[in-house]
């Protein structure tokens, strides 16, 4: 998963310079990704690992680098596979700030 994502942000946002992306760097901060990236990000992971991203979870705490874009997923998926239909992704802990 994380070399699925690095690769997609290398090869559309870096023009596949994989030296200027480590996995903690913030795409904002550094200017990697603006926010018409982070709505193309978006389209990408839902379509590869079969999520939706709610407008609430459109933070930076879950999609501003590789490693918090990991994290997100697996805890979407996580959360999807329980069998309890009332845990949402908010109640399993992420709040938007």
């Amino acid at each position: 998963m994380l070399q699925t994502i690095r690769k997609f942000v290398i090869d559309n946002y870096l023009f596949g310079e994989e030296d200027k992306l480590g996995n903690e760097d913030s795409f904002m901060e550094t200017g990697i990704i603006d926010s018409t990236g982070i709505l193309e990000l978006v389209r990408f992971l839902e379509s590869t690992y079969g999520i939706k991203v709610t407008d609430e979870e459109l933070i930076p705490d879950n999609l501003d680098s590789v490693n918090k874009i990991v994290s997100f997923i697996h805890a979407k998926q996580s959360v999807s596979t329980q069998t309890d239909g009332g845990i949402s992704f908010q109640s399993a802990g992420r709040l938007p700030i």
